[in-house]
């Protein structure tokens, strides 16, 4: 990992309680925070269909797990559903950036919508990826959460059987394949870098002749945001992520701070916060989640600084520069 880069901004609110002479709140900033480039593009398919349709625009599933840009969208026209069936006939329908199964699509086209594939990227090309090990005749081992999107989303790619969940390094020792087995291996994209390295190694160790991607689905924001956590949760006393209580990648950065002994809280927005937080707090490490906006990010801060004056500071442990295409019905 790269040296962190810190900045210092004070933002010291001078409208805050001045009780007693305790020093400001030191509040490090992870950067990168915040949305990420396939959370990016989903909004912006959103938006661009009200823009080029009009209201309403269906969209199937939370098109991101954040309850303040839901409501954002809902606010501009957007109608959230979580099947098909609750939409009527001649509007057009956005697919979340989670991902469906193949069979939610097909039902589309024979409905005779029109429809616009939000799917990340990256979970677009773990759904190629696992098309391709079933058509060479492997069964695929897959690492993820029951029940999430994603998960419902890439076993609806493949005929069902050919897909095995696992979750926890325990679930290898239950797995039960033939000796020599053809089988591969592929994970959510939002899943914790370490749990899912110990998951894989159990794999291997336990089924040598499974095969891989060459590179990690885990994305490349959930694991930037991790390492971020890793280097700012040593430095504090408390780190606050901003994140919707169903946001796998948001829940994952609470979890790697407390693995590194640093009480974590996981917020949706500022007034979620309580004073009694802050007693013998002198540091705290706030990031936020990939679908999690940065005006989120100011209201926290803004709260903070209604109890004691806020310093700031920018910790950069990485740079982040992807951008996804539209659709072409967006496009052209």
């Amino acid at each position: 990992m790269d040296t962190p880069h810190i900045d210092t901004a004070h933002a010291v609110n001078a409208d805050a309680p001045d009780t007693d002479a305790r020093p400001p709140l030191l509040v490090l900033l992870a950067a990168p925070r915040g949305f990420c480039a396939g959370v990016d593009r989903a909004i912006e398919i959103v938006e661009r269909s009200l823009e080029k349709y009009g209201a309403p625009v269906y969209v199937r599933h939370e098109i991101v797990h954040n309850r303040y840009v839901v409501d954002s969208l809902k606010a501009k026209g957007a109608i959230f559903v979580e099947e098909l069936d609750e939409v009527p006939d001649g509007v057009p329908v956005v697919f979340s950036a989670h991902g469906v199964p193949k069979s939610v699509p097909a039902h589309a086209e024979q409905r005779g919508l029109d429809y616009l594939d939000a799917t990340c990227p990256l979970v677009s090309k773990v759904h190629r990826q696992a098309e391709r090990q079933v058509e060479a005749g492997r069964h695929i081992v897959f690492v993820g959460h029951a029940g999430h999107p994603e998960v419902i989303g890439t076993f609806g790619q493949v005929p069902e059987g050919d897909m095995t969940l696992v979750e926890t390094v325990e679930d290898v020792a239950k797995l039960e394949f033939a000796p020599g087995a053809e089988l591969a291996f592929l994970t959510q994209t939002t899943l914790s870098v370490d749990d899912t390295h110990a998951i894989l190694e159990a794999l291997k160790a336990r089924f040598p002749q499974i095969v891989g991607p060459k590179a990690e689905d885990i994305c490349y924001a959930t694991s930037n945001r991790q390492s971020a956590v890793k280097v700012l949760a040593p430095q504090v006393d408390l780190v606050l992520v901003i994140g919707g209580a169903n946001s796998s990648n948001s829940l994952r950065l609470v979890e790697v701070a407390e693995r590194l002994g640093t009480t974590a809280r996981l917020i949706q927005r500022g007034e979620d916060i309580e004073e009694g937080w802050l007693h013998g707090v002198g540091a705290i490490g706030l990031t936020a989640g990939a679908s999690a906006p940065e005006v989120l990010v100011r209201e926290v801060i803004g709260r903070l600084s209604q109890f004691r004056c806020v310093e700031e500071q920018v910790v950069t442990t990485a740079e982040e520069n992807m951008i996804f295409k539209l659709p072409r019905q967006l496009t052209d």
